[in-house]
């Protein structure tokens, strides 16, 4: 029976799969591996992962395919093993295919802090250096408080990846060694932030002086380490 009722899951998503293709609809299939969960480690987790992005294209011809690997103590996608999957699983599929990927991010640090906008700039640096099309973020405070998702993590997104595009890989990591360590002692204790309501003028939809201000001194830590941030 339980063989069975597997056969009718599998079928129902193949027939759904069938469905959006002859409406010729972008399909986008998601996946977040677990760093520390049944995978394993960084490495068997990665091939787990690269794993995943071909099944995308191969079994349910997706359009591109959303990645995001979990650390399993913390819930997000910005610490370092994390971001270390993420990084080898996307630049092995750019090497070896044409397929898109593309990336979620999950800080730990909730909107108006600095620690929130260097989370989001590494994870940004990180697709940028691997050969990742698309990212989707962010969505700050693990992407589960609510109202605690700005567009000024989106904004430090767009521009750290700006600020590293065409540089050197060597000299990406060298970035991204001394970016990690400027947040990754702080998982247990990152400040919550500001609701969006708090930190923006609800009426115009713009943020206020303070995360202004929060972001240039983000900024100027980004630039120190070598991130050209020229669109700021």
């Amino acid at each position: 029976m339980s063989q069975l009722n597997e056969l009718k899951i599998d079928n129902g998503g193949l027939n759904m799969v069938a469905g959006w293709v002859m409406n010729g609809d972008i399909i986008m299939i998601e996946q977040m591996p677990i760093i520390g969960g049944y995978a394993g480690g960084v490495e068997e987790t990665t091939i787990c992962n690269v794993a995943t992005h071909l099944a995308t294209f191969a079994l349910y011809n997706g359009s591109y395919h959303l990645d995001g690997p979990v650390h399993v103590r913390w819930g997000i996608t910005t610490a370092r093993e994390t971001l270390q999957c993420a990084g080898h699983a996307a630049a092995a599929i750019d090497a070896n295919t044409n397929c898109l990927t593309a990336n979620q991010y999950y800080p730990i640090a909730g909107p108006c802090t600095e620690m929130c906008l260097l989370e989001t700039a590494a994870q940004a640096i990180t697709d940028t250096g691997s050969g990742r099309e698309l990212m989707s973020g962010s969505a700050s405070a693990k992407g589960v408080a609510l109202d605690m998702t700005t567009g000024m993590e989106a904004r430090m997104m767009g521009e750290a990846a700006a600020g590293v595009a065409g540089m050197p890989i060597d000299k990406v990591n060298e970035i991204l060694d001394n970016l990690i360590k400027m947040y990754e002692a702080n998982y247990a204790t990152a400040p919550k932030g500001k609701r969006f309501q708090d930190c923006y003028d609800v009426k115009t939809i713009t943020p206020t002086q303070e995360y202004i201000e929060v972001y240039d001194k983000a900024k100027e830590k980004l630039e120190d380490l070598g991130v050209k941030m020229k669109w700021c």
